[in-house]
């Protein structure tokens, strides 16, 4: 392997290929995440994107892929029904859950 990365993104290995940048781990990117989650987001959905942090820290950034909202949703809230009334219905939380992601990658590097 070129670099031993495997607990990071492509993003980071391709950063490192190209850049010489030392690659983040996935916890050290969502750990940096959460600061700009903490500053935006209100209490419900800063718990709903801290969840979606960890699968994605666990899993990797197929956890951050659209199609999966709805299953992480389920995981979370046990059906997207009981989340829309949580939130009111499904736009805040697709909202968060796109616009959060932008923490991730800028970081400052």
């Amino acid at each position: 392997a070129i670099v031993n990365a495997d607990k990071s993104d492509l993003y980071d290995v391709l950063a490192y290929i190209a850049f010489a940048r030392a690659p983040l781990t996935r916890a050290e990117r969502a750990d940096a995440g959460r600061q700009g989650v903490a500053a935006e987001y209100d209490n419900r959905l800063r718990d709903f994107l801290d969840f979606v942090l960890g699968e994605y820290v666990k899993v990797g950034e197929v956890e951050l892929d659209p199609a999966k909202l709805a299953e992480l949703v389920t995981l979370k809230y046990g059906s997207v029904s009981d989340a829309q009334k949580t939130f009111g219905g499904m736009a805040p939380i697709r909202e968060a859950f796109l616009g959060f992601q932008r923490h991730l990658y800028d970081s400052g590097r």
